[in-house]
């Protein structure tokens, strides 16, 4: 659909979006789309992420009585969206022009005239904080990385130093300046920001100047090539950088001033963006940096890696519970820099803090136990690989192999003894096939509204059916043979696989009897589980001294 089409049936809404504004969840939209004939028809979009019209969803939702009224707020969201489509950063910074009082507002009069009538009622920094929140939920749940996530702010906030009076913050990749404006909140800094992206930047500035955080500068361009502040040393420098990117400039750069520690290789943006954070940071201020985990340990890091931990710059390394990052699931560190004091630009610090985290709900407690913890001598950092993944040196300070070995195989033990108890009672059968019979297939089910999808496996909807019997069925080789193509690769086709008919009482008594198997099955799953920490913990044990054979 071309942008035009779009902008003439107004704001458009994904199946995510419909759920929030009935009060639903997305599987009961997607009922809702099977089952209701006259349910809107998409507007936009491609076919796995369709867009619907605002209006006609609204009137669909009337008509039915799951709607709800949608506030000013909510439309003034659709209608930037219908407006700026993947650049609605171009249309908050645009209304957060609107509401500086700039003299020629970029927005379309539609929208500006919804802005205006909005802050005749609302504070202009609420307006703007609530749409900077809907705007960061959005990219969480689009996993874009083009704003830095909740939790990874949550993160460098917690492990920030206490910053002194008319000290200044720098970010030299701001973004919207989210990690930025938080870091500095409270404590009066003077801060500075660089963002590559123009209207990011701009967005930044002008909400910063809505807060009334006059002490805030942000500038656009690119900081690797065109540093806008080469001057400036920071007290402290916070930076959530682009992750895995090559093209970041090394042919112009290679006899920068600024790799002092060593030339980054291609593949080692993350270096050259910490060295360009610590070439700002003034004498004993400090960088908190957030990196992906492979730059602890990859080979070509390395040298750079030794001189951080020789010269003792590298205070601190902590391994973030995984999920904090948005845009992937990979895990992430949190890198803790502090430049010397002294003109040699070497530290007596003899030790770096590792800190391990990853047991640890991304949501939950940022203050790491004493077993999470453990200071690490230098001169145990500085072998051929330089690894500073806070797992590798945490893994055998704090373990109680004795306690761990017993615990284990007393849970294997256990589990082994109550497989027996899952095995069904089975009696041979006096019949063909179940799939020979009259079958019937899980389309004609979900046509008829019988089955839903609440992830990849379709669910009883109605008391006519059995999830187990359903499920225990489309598991089996018959309908594994189904899904296999003449090619031999095995694709599972849940739509066209079949079920025997059976009354809701006899569907039961299979149920049940899929229902033990699959706990079984999932007992196995255990055993396998325990069996190999059992030997990683027997074999790592004897290997420390922790344990040893009984004479």
């Amino acid at each position: 659909m071309t942008d035009n089409a779009a902008s003439s049936v107004g704001p458009l809404v994904t199946g995510a979006e419909i759920a929030r504004l009935a009060g639903v969840t997305r599987a009961a939209v997607s009922n809702w789309r099977r089952r209701y004939d006259d349910f809107p028809a998409p507007a936009g979009g491609g076919a796995n992420s369709p867009l619907y019209a605002l209006a006609e969803v609204q009137d669909w939702l009337d008509r039915q009585r799951k709607g709800q009224e949608v506030s000013p707020e909510v439309e003034l969201w659709q209608a930037l969206r219908a407006t700026y489509g993947d650049q609605m950063v171009a249309g908050l910074a645009a209304v957060a022009a609107v509401l500086a009082g700039e003299s020629e507002p970029a927005l379309p009069d539609d929208v500006a005239a919804r802005v205006r009538q909005l802050a005749e009622t609302e504070a202009p920094v609420d307006l703007v904080n609530g749409l900077t929140d809907r705007f960061m939920d959005s990219a969480r749940r689009a996993g874009s990385d083009q704003v830095t996530s909740e939790r990874v702010v949550r993160a460098v906030c917690h492990f920030a130093p206490e910053l002194p009076v008319g000290a200044t913050v720098f970010d030299p990749a701001c973004g919207i300046g989210v990690l930025l404006l938080a870091v500095a909140s409270e404590s009066g800094a003077r801060c500075r920001g660089q963002e590559m992206d123009t209207d990011s930047a701009r967005f930044a500035q002008l909400r910063a100047e809505l807060l009334r955080r006059s002490e805030v500068s942000v500038v656009a361009g690119d900081s690797l090539r065109a540093d806008a502040w080469p001057d400036l040393r920071a007290d402290l420098i916070v930076c959530d950088p682009p992750a895995g990117v090559t093209e970041w400039g090394r042919e112009q750069l290679l006899l920068d001033s600024r790799w002092e520690l060593g030339t980054p290789s291609k593949a080692e943006g993350e270096l050259a963006w910490l060295q360009h954070a610590y070439a700002h940071t003034a004498p004993g201020g400090q960088v908190l940096m957030v990196m992906p985990a492979s730059v602890a340990y990859r080979k070509a890091g390395r040298r750079i890696r030794s001189e951080l931990v020789r010269r003792g710059i590298v205070r601190q390394v902590v391994a973030l519970p995984p999920g904090t990052a948005t845009s992937h699931s990979l895990p992430v560190h949190l890198w803790c820099l502090r430049r010397p004091e002294n003109t040699s630009g070497t530290d007596t610090h003899h030790t770096v803090r590792m800190i391990d985290l990853t047991d640890n709900n991304p949501d939950g407690d940022l203050e790491p136990r004493d077993d999470q913890t453990a200071d690490v001598p230098l001169i145990e950092l500085l072998d051929d690989a330089v690894d500073l993944t806070p797992g590798s040196h945490l893994r055998f300070r704090h373990r109680d192999y004795p306690g761990e070995y017993e615990a284990l195989r007393k849970q294997l033990q256990e589990q082994v003894l109550r497989l027996a108890a899952f095995l069904p009672e089975l009696a041979p059968g006096g019949g063909p096939g179940s799939l020979d019979g009259a079958t019937t297939s899980v389309a004609d089910l979900a046509r008829a509204g019988l089955v839903e999808y609440d992830g990849p496996e379709p669910v009883s909807a109605s008391e006519q059916l059995d999830t187990d019997y359903l499920q225990g069925f489309l598991r089996s080789s018959g309908n594994a043979r189904r899904s296999t193509s003449t090619s031999g690769t095995y694709r599972f086709d849940v739509k066209g696989s079949r079920v025997p008919r059976m009354d809701i009482e006899e569907q039961r008594r299979y149920g049940s009897a899929f229902r033990a198997l699959s706990a079984f099955e999932e007992g196995l799953r255990k055993v396998d589980e325990l069996s190999r920490q059992l030997a990683e913990v027997a074999r790592d044990g004897l290997a420390t001294g922790a344990l040893a054979p009984q004479e």
